[in-house]
């Protein structure tokens, strides 16, 4: 259900920006979605076909670019990504530091979209 949420908010900020540019027809919407989002792509999209009906934007088809986990150690400043599944044991490969934080993989946003 936290899809549904998402997806209409990305609905509302699509067809916000599109009103003033008298954009007629929201062809594409590219989303870029963290891996630590608990987010489905299937589920956004359908929610987004739900949502969009008798708008500009129905029928558009969401491009989703899921970011990687990047965290930086608190030590050397090093960035790396890791997977989801790594989260548990966390150290970093240049210093062997513990205490890292995060600098991406929770965000979602619109990128970009492809309007008529």
């Amino acid at each position: 259900m936290h899809e549904l949420q998402v997806t209409e908010s990305i609905l509302n900020i699509a067809l916000k920006h599109a009103e003033p540019s008298n954009v007629t027809k929201i062809v594409k919407i590219h989303l870029d979605i963290g891996d630590l989002s608990d987010l489905e792509n299937e589920w956004i999209q359908h929610y987004f076909d739900y949502l969009s009906k008798d708008t500009i934007a129905e029928k558009a088809e969401l491009v989703i670019n899921r970011k990687p986990i990047v965290l930086k150690c608190d030590a050397c400043s090093h960035s790396f990504e890791i997977n989801k599944n790594e989260m548990k044991d966390i150290a970093c490969p240049k210093c062997g530091n513990q205490k890292c934080s995060l600098e991406s993989g929770r965000e979602y946003y619109i990128k970009n979209m492809e309007v008529l």
